[in-house]
């Protein structure tokens, strides 16, 4: 299948947030480095969200609907939901008719749910993904009719209708297995040093920023300790504006490549998204996790216990970082060699099979043309 990869056309959905973004945008990228057309790939999203700068940035080909999130209550804005709903299912029926997709790779959230729809109505193939534990109601609701449903967490296959479920992780990012961790070390001129990652995702974490100006205070005369503090863009100036940044820390707002950082550490603090979940073990590194409490259907907190189940990581609540938990927590890894050495041990385990992942799921999609 693969040698005439280049005749098919393939529909690409998935949007919202970075968990359903960047699985989609890394299988886009595998069907291109398998001889797929760039031109015959078009991705559905919404013009208001994220996933569309990342798609222009990326030059793929962008189909855009209307929808958005399901209000959970009654009200003009539900009305105003089913109206868009009904007019972005029109637009993807329009989609398929013109451009005919031999198959759609949907990676869940509400974007999904227009073009999943009208594939139903039309009877075009559809390979579905979830990121989570707990799968959001769209993979739920459309998995029965997919041709196959691939699962990051295998927790979340007793939630999905359909014979055809595959355990092969997330999709994650190529740049995570361009360079190895001791070039990654390099680069940021970590020597023997332990490198603590304290990370809140692109937008940051205001509770983890707080938190981590306690850890390098804590730390800030340990020559054989580095820390890095990736803020968020918004919360800079707050963060760096009372804080005396010491010899051994380095405070950054983003990274444009976060596999150097990730892959360069020795451990990580991090919020419990998936996508961080899985790029933190791709690097086969233990971590802390703390999920973000308003998550949609706490799906953050299901994540992060599966991976402090599987001693891989240590769950830390949010509310415990202001009672100065994530300093403890760190002064315990650092004055207990075993557990750290289980905490990696078991991270390396889980991480083995990231690398494979793309390429499984590529075969998955190509299977069901």
């Amino acid at each position: 299948m693969k040698s005439d990869i280049n005749n098919k056309i393939f529909f690409i959905t998935g949007g919202g947030t970075g968990g359903h973004i960047y699985p989609a945008v890394s299988i886009i990228n595998e069907l291109i480095k398998n001889g797929a057309n760039k031109e015959k790939i078009f991705y559905i999203g919404n013009k208001k969200n994220l996933e569309f700068k990342i798609a222009k940035d990326n030059g793929f080909n962008f189909l855009s609907t209307s929808v958005f999130g399901m209000p959970r209550k009654l009200s003009p804005k539900f009305i105003s939901w089913t109206f868009c709903l009904f007019v972005s299912i029109i637009k993807c029926l329009f989609y398929i008719l013109k451009y005919k997709p031999n198959v759609i790779f949907a990676t869940g959230g509400y974007v999904c749910a227009p073009t999943l729809f009208a594939a139903n109505i039309l009877k075009v193939p559809y390979i579905l993904h979830d990121s989570d534990c707990f799968p959001g109601v769209v993979s739920r609701t459309f998995s029965k009719n997919a041709k196959a449903v691939n699962l990051a967490f295998l927790e979340a296959k007793k939630y999905i209708k359909n014979k055809n479920v595959y355990n092969f992780n997330n999709p994650v990012r190529s740049s995570f297995f361009e360079m190895t961790k001791e070039e990654a070390r390099k680069n940021l001129n970590i020597n023997h040093e332990f490198l603590i990652l304290i990370m809140g995702g692109s937008q940051g974490a205001k509770s983890i920023n707080e938190a981590a100006i306690d850890v390098i205070k804590t730390f800030k005369n340990k020559d054989d300790i580095k820390i890095i503090l990736q803020t968020g863009k918004k919360n800079y100036d707050d963060v760096i504006k009372d804080l005396e940044i010491p010899n051994n820390t380095k405070v950054e707002p983003y990274f444009d490549n976060m596999a150097i950082p990730i892959l360069a550490a020795d451990l990580i603090i991090s919020r419990a998204g998936s996508i961080s979940i899985s790029e933190i073990l791709s690097a086969k590194n233990p971590s802390i996790l703390v999920p973000y409490p308003y998550a949609a259907a706490d799906h953050q907190r299901i994540n992060a216990h599966s991976i402090e189940d599987k001693k891989a990581a240590i769950y830390l609540e949010d509310d415990e970082l202001k009672k100065g938990k994530l300093k403890e927590k760190i002064e315990e890894i650092l004055n207990n060699k075993e557990e750290y050495n289980l905490l990696k041990q078991n991270a390396e385990i889980l991480g083995a099979n990231f690398k494979q992942a793309n390429e499984k799921i590529l075969n998955l999609i190509l299977e069901a043309i």
